[in-house]
Order: structure tokens, then C-alpha cells, then sequence
């Protein structure tokens, strides 16, 4: 899995749309994600909308990367019906995570724009997004084809790992 590798941030999109087959090889690889007792809690938001893009773009001071994009993806969490609704971040994490790995596979470029757990910026994605009822936004997702290239730095750190 070479993407764990060499995925990077990208805030900068060419002006070209995503093709729908990939958006949803994006939300295909994000909803193989584990979840607590399976409950997969997940739901995606596909926003396109020039007008809705600039709005996410504004739910915080570090969006306005998104303002660009081609296409956003609001990945949001149920929040009745689970067994561990403290676990819904976690879940939500790992199939962001998932997105990710998979917007590089394909040649595309995002970045993670934090909403969850900030309440102020949770409400702003939820407005754009029609205030989904039972619905609540984790994450702000803007993908795109790389306008820039990024090379990731090497975190590892050997200092940090401990055997037992």
C-alpha cells in the first residue's frame, strides 16, 4: 500500500471535474472502513455546487482551500440507532482515512478539514448541507486533480517505539 507513503495534503486543484466512476471508488474505498460492531455509522455528502463548495469553504479559517475544488465530500455520522455512538469519531476517522488513501490512488489530491468534534463548524457544514436530521458533519473534504506537488516528509521516529 504504497499511498500510506506518499499521500499528502493537497489545498490547491486544477480546474477540471472528478469523474463520477471515481467519486464513487472514493466513497467505495471509504465505506470499507472497520467500525465498532460493524455499526457503520457513515453517510457522504457529494457537493459540486460552486455556491455550496464557497459556503464549506467558510466554515473555518483553515477551509478556504476548498473554495477551489471541483468537488467536496462531507463525510457525516448517524447519530441515533448505534450501539456505541462513542466510538462514532473513531469510525468516521478510519474511513476519512480510507478516502484519502484512496483520492491518492487514483491521482487526485484532498485534504482533511476538520468539523468534529467543533461544534461551530459542525453546524456551518451541516447548514450547507441542508441540515441533515439525525445527521452530524465530521469532516470536510475537498478532491480534485493537484494543481501542486507535494513530496511527504518521513515521520518515522524510532524514539517513540517501545517493546514491552
Amino acid at each position: 500500500m504504497n499511498e500510506i507513503f506518499t499521500r499528502v495534503s493537497i489545498r490547491k486543484f486544477d480546474d477540471r471535474p472528478v469523474e463520477p466512476e471515481k467519486i464513487t471508488q472514493l466513497l467505495k474505498a471509504a465505506m470499507q472502513a472497520p467500525s465498532a460492531g460493524n455499526q457503520q455509522p457513515w453517510e457522504f455528502y457529494v457537493v459540486t455546487d460552486k455556491d455550496k463548495i464557497r459556503a464549506l469553504s467558510e466554515i473555518s479559517p483553515y477551509a478556504a482551500c476548498a473554495k477551489n475544488a471541483p468537488a467536496v465530500i462531507v463525510p457525516c455520522y448517524r447519530t441515533e440507532g448505534l450501539r456505541w455512538s462513542e466510538t462514532v469519531l473513531i469510525d468516521l476517522s478510519c474511513a476519512t482515512e480510507n478516502l484519502l488513501l484512496e483520492i491518492d490512488s487514483l491521482g487526485l489530491g484532498g485534504v482533511w478539514l476538520c468539523a468534529a468534534p467543533l461544534e461551530d463548524r459542525m453546524t456551518k457544514a451541516e447548514a450547507v448541507i441542508g441540515n441533515p436530521e439525525g445527521l452530524r458533519a465530521f469532516a470536510v473534504v475537498p478532491v480534485g486533480y493537484p494543481a501542486e506537488s507535494k513530496t511527504q516528509r518521513d515521520r518515522f521516529d524510532e524514539s517513540r517505539i517501545h517493546f514491552l
